[in-house]
């Protein structure tokens, strides 16, 4: 199966701190995991902005991912103009394109987001 992670699961998976239910998942070899672009420039941003739930070097989780074996889900337009069709139950852009991603590319997304589940993509919601 794909798996999109979400970038709080990205963070616990950085932290080695994902929780049991999202473990399973991302540990799992015959699972392809993939991360958005998107969650690497929502680090930066809520970094910036001082967050301490975001107190992560981008570069540092960008070079640990690649080293894990991640691959990189590359935004399109056509994720950007996808995001226009969903309903506005999540207002968080970041989210919106990883939505908009996972539905576009068929794969599931993995989030600890109670709010993702409201749309017609494919999302496994896991327990923190």
């Amino acid at each position: 199966m794909k798996l999109l992670l979400d970038t709080h699961i990205l963070l616990w998976a950085a932290a080695d701190m994902l929780p049991p239910s999202a473990s399973e998942y991302v540990h799992d070899e015959s699972n392809i995991v993939l991360f958005s672009p998107a969650s690497i420039w929502e680090v930066v941003i809520k970094r910036g902005l001082g967050r301490s739930d975001f107190d992560v070097d981008p570069y540092l989780l960008l070079s640990g991912l690649m080293e894990n074996g991640y691959e990189q889900l590359k935004i399109t337009a056509h994720h950007a103009l996808l995001t226009a069709s969903l309903p506005m139950h999540h207002k968080d852009p970041f989210d919106r394109i990883l939505l908009a991603q996972s539905i576009s590319e068929s794969v599931s997304l993995l989030t600890a987001d109670n709010m993702m589940t409201k749309y017609p993509a494919s999302v496994i919601l896991v327990k923190r």
